[in-house]
């Protein structure tokens, strides 16, 4: 049973980007919300969140969060959101991805998770700037469930 949803993480890294004074597009949100997924799996064999993420030439995007932002196209979010209020070991689990992933800016956080296994395996070929919707596969490993980033 999964934590949270993708939106209330992506609610929790908003608020925090726009309590600290910085910005935040839609490339960028994804991309963190990407690694705050795959951590999680890899650390508590558990989703966070259930929704899926598909290869995109972008990166790894999860369409819900990017329909929803989709207005700001590569603008800042400007969206208020409030604090969500989720269980202390997620909350930490989010801070430290932010203080991982957070410094890097929404270009290299692209560039990475396109040199990273879930996202090659899942486009199976096909060009890095060619469009696709190929859902990045959450493999089990005996009892885990992983994206496979930490190995």
């Amino acid at each position: 049973m999964a934590e949270t949803t993708a939106n209330a993480v992506a609610d929790y890294i908003i608020h925090f980007c726009h309590k600290r004074g910085d910005l935040i597009t839609n490339l960028h949100l994804q991309k963190l919300v990407y690694y705050a997924q795959a951590w999680y799996l890899a650390l508590y064999d558990t989703p966070l969140f259930e929704e899926e993420f598909q290869a995109w030439a972008s990166g790894p995007v999860q369409p819900e969060l990017y329909e929803r932002f989709k207005p700001f196209k590569w603008n800042p979010i400007s969206e208020e959101t409030e604090k969500v209020s989720l269980p202390k070991h997620v909350e930490d689990h989010l801070l430290e991805v932010m203080d991982v992933y957070g410094k890097y800016n929404a270009f290299y956080l692209e560039r990475m998770t396109q040199e990273e296994e879930p996202w090659v395996k899942a486009r199976g070929g096909i060009p890095r700037d060619e469009h696709a919707t190929a859902v990045i596969a959450i493999r089990a490993r005996g009892n885990r469930e992983n994206i496979a980033v930490v190995t």
